[in-house]
């Protein structure tokens, strides 16, 4: 068997396979025996199937399945043993395999077009330079919350007369179609110019609203009209809201019973360690959020600044080759940037991976699984009070629902992407530049994928 690869460019090559009768010749023959050994045909005993005849009916599948399975294992060796810094998966040439004569050809020839990358440095000094966006928790953001809180385990009622700060449940409709659905609105989110159309109803009462001048909000507006977010961005035109529920909210009075529901009995006990513990909570959510932009900022430095030269003509003929016509020329027009983008940032990834030598063991990921399963049931307790049970249910956590796996590397994926991103914080310059909770919203939101 001859093995070679023709370079077309930095990016493009051609792997090329010859292989000779006495490449294959001996597994073929020691599947035939097998099958004799095997068969169960008419007129013959079991395991006295004569060559001959298994090489008639069986041979021609045992010949393709033999050189297919030498080819795939000889392009994935070659792969590894030059060290290719591969994309994709290699392509066979279909016509060419069209043409092979599978009775009467002794020697064989195939073709796999790859597409590869050449080696590349990142940078991870000093000179790299991103912005972290710390939250800063101003008095508004606290009482915004406090608010939130006494509303969440206040004291619901359902009054017949709808007032400013009420709930209003009911079904909605564009006007003049007859489609309804179920829908939810918070007189409070509604802009105070329209407020007044929304007081004063009461059950199977309408009201008529344009949507664009009602509410600005998008988590409102797809409860409202029962739709996802950016649906609901778009929406515009006059709609019917009908009234089928009342709620009002009596907010919670602040006391140690308020304190027990939010944090856990006896964790608070006054009101000042409650409104410490609040800030706290609110400065840990916004600490997960700066980071999570952070790492967003990384990863547009990296995908912009690092020269790597990607096979962009192959990708795209890969794409369309293995996506069973999902992916078209007009899904590769609009998508094929980002998808580019995703490819190069995993490859910066990978080779910070290489670099700096990071591994991940298999008690890391079992940790990890625990920490996780641990903080939905309330805490690391659950682990004590299940005591030996506890790593049953980490196991069966980590095979995931169809036992494949999936957990496990989702996790361990999770796991990588962690320490990668300690290894660039730890080189990089990151300079701190605190802002509001508006400006970051804008921030965040630019930075949708």
């Amino acid at each position: 068997m001859n093995i070679t690869l023709d370079k077309k460019s930095a990016t493009d090559g051609l792997i090329k396979i010859e292989l000779k009768e006495s490449d294959y010749l001996p597994k073929v023959e020691e599947k035939v025996r097998d099958y004799s050994r095997k068969a169960n045909i008419k007129g013959f005993r079991q395991g006295k199937v004569p060559a001959g005849v298994i090489k008639k009916m069986f041979g021609k599948g045992i010949l393709v399945d033999e050189v297919n399975h030498i080819i795939s294992h000889s392009v994935s060796d070659y792969i590894r043993d030059n060290k290719l810094r591969v994309l994709g998966d290699p392509l066979p040439n279909e016509e060419k395999a069209r043409t092979i004569d599978w009775d009467l050809q002794k020697d064989f020839e195939f073709e796999f077009q790859i597409g590869m990358v050449e080696d590349f440095t990142v940078d991870l000094s000093k000179k790299v330079k991103v912005t972290s966006y710390p939250i800063e928790v101003d008095q508004k953001t606290i009482d915004e919350t406090l608010d939130d809180i006494k509303r969440r385990f206040g004291k619901r009622t359902n009054p017949d007369v709808s007032e400013a700060t009420d709930n209003l449940f009911g079904e909605i409709s564009k006007q003049g179609s007859e489609e309804k659905q179920g829908s939810y609105i918070r007189i409070g989110q509604i802009e105070k110019s329209q407020q007044k159309k929304f007081i004063g109803l009461k059950k199977d009462d309408s009201v008529e609203f344009v949507v664009e001048k009602t509410l600005t909000d998008a988590l409102a507006l797809s409860q409202l009209l029962n739709v996802a977010e950016e649906e609901a961005k778009k929406a515009t035109g006059t709609y019917v809201f009908k009234v089928t529920n009342v709620s009002r909210i009596e907010p919670a009075e602040i006391n140690l019973e308020l304190f027990d529901q939010v944090f856990g009995k006896d964790v608070v006990k006054t009101e000042d360690e409650f409104m410490t513990k609040i800030k706290e909570t609110i400065s840990g959510n916004y600490g997960r959020e700066t980071e999570h932009l952070l790492e967003h900022e990384i990863q547009h430095h990296y995908v912009d600044h690092t020269k790597i030269n990607m096979p962009d003509g192959f990708l795209k003929t890969w794409l369309k080759a293995t996506s069973s016509g999902q992916v078209t020329d007009e899904v590769l027009e609009k998508d094929f940037n980002s998808y580019r983008d995703s490819l190069k940032w995993d490859l910066v990834k990978n080779k910070i991976t290489e670099d700096n030598n990071i591994k991940i063991e298999e008690a890391e990921v079992r940790e990890k699984a625990k920490q996780i399963i641990s903080d939905q049931f309330g805490g690391p307790g659950i682990a004590e009070q299940l005591g030996d049970k506890f790593d049953g249910i980490v196991t069966n956590y980590l095979a995931g629902k169809d036992g494949k796996g999936e957990n496990y590397m989702r996790t361990y994926n999770q796991l990588r992407n962690d320490k990668i991103m300690t290894v660039i914080k730890e080189n990089i310059t990151v300079t701190e530049k605190k802002v509001s909770m508006d400006e970051f919203k804008k921030m965040a939101e630019s930075h949708r994928h």
